[in-house]
């Protein structure tokens, strides 16, 4: 077990690192006495130390210096004050996993002083145990500490390590805020029910069921989606009129710059952190 025998930091102990503890715990990785986590607010130590038996600390200095392996949940807005408290407490051998939207490795090393870094983007499913997480590992990442962020982001769910840090940027476009356009299909079928004359409440039942099994199905078939909606397309049926007016309003051009607005968003953070941490960095 790559886990096992280490100490575990999540600074900055919010809804993500919430699901990486109750995942790591749940799976069995490690104990409770294994994980340390920081938060400002003492409500919220107590409710992770009630519910889940771990140590929690105000500091996140003092979490990182304890631990082996330190998961950086914090807001990107937040990383140069934080790596102005924990960049002291790193030393060589431990492993910084970052699950900061945009943050680069670059803008990581520059706050934080370490190049054992590993950046990716979980996504919120990640809550249930079914997210997706892409991540990328600094050159300076051994084997075994490789193997130590593929245990910890499987404890979210599906987890894919890419050798182009660019490709977490896309993937923070595509499955990072990826709910995102799938609860805005789910709340647009579910009013279009409405305005049908279902009661909401069956509306959402239809929709998400509806959701929910094509996106198995699509999964344990293999097929490719336009196979799929081949199969359930016939010739001037519903689906076929459906699809008419879907294709009108420029369905699939809207997604593509809706995931194309992401990507840019995604590169202007990284770069507007990577300028804030360079100043931070510089001498005087």
């Amino acid at each position: 077990m790559p886990l096992t025998g280490l100490t575990i930091a999540t600074v900055g102990s919010g809804v993500m690192a919430e699901a990486m503890i109750a995942g790591l715990l749940n799976g069995e990785q490690v104990g409770p006495d294994q994980i340390v986590a920081s938060h400002p607010r003492a409500d919220r130590r107590a409710e992770l130390a009630r519910d889940y038996g771990v140590r929690t600390l105000e500091s996140n200095a003092a979490a990182v210096e304890c631990a082996d392996l330190v998961v950086l949940a914090i807001k990107p807005q937040m990383l140069v004050r934080v790596g102005r408290e924990v960049a002291d407490g790193l030393r060589d051998g431990q492993l910084v996993i970052s699950i900061m939207a945009g943050a680069t490795t670059t803008a990581l090393g520059n706050a934080l002083r370490h190049r054992q870094i590993v950046r990716s983007m979980p996504n919120t499913p990640a809550q249930l145990g079914k997210g997706m997480t892409v991540w990328y590992a600094t050159p300076e990442v051994t084997d075994a500490q490789r193997d130590q962020a593929r245990a910890l982001l499987g404890s979210l769910g599906a987890q894919l390590a890419v050798d182009d840090e660019k490709l977490v940027g896309m993937a923070t476009a595509v499955s990072g805020t990826g709910p995102t356009y799938v609860f805005l299909v789910m709340e647009a079928l579910i009013d279009a029910a409405v305005h049908l004359g279902f009661p909401r409440h069956v509306a959402h039942d239809l929709v998400i069921e509806t959701l929910e099994g094509s996106t198995l199905f699509a999964k344990q078939s293999g097929l490719h989606p336009a196979q799929l909606r081949n199969m359930v397309t016939s010739p001037g049926g519903t689906s076929a009129a459906a699809l008419h007016e879907l294709e009108s309003g420029r369905l699939r051009t809207v997604l593509s710059e809706a995931v194309w607005a992401a990507f840019r968003r995604t590169e202007e953070l990284g770069a507007q952190l990577e300028q804030e941490t360079r100043r931070e960095r510089a001498p005087g």
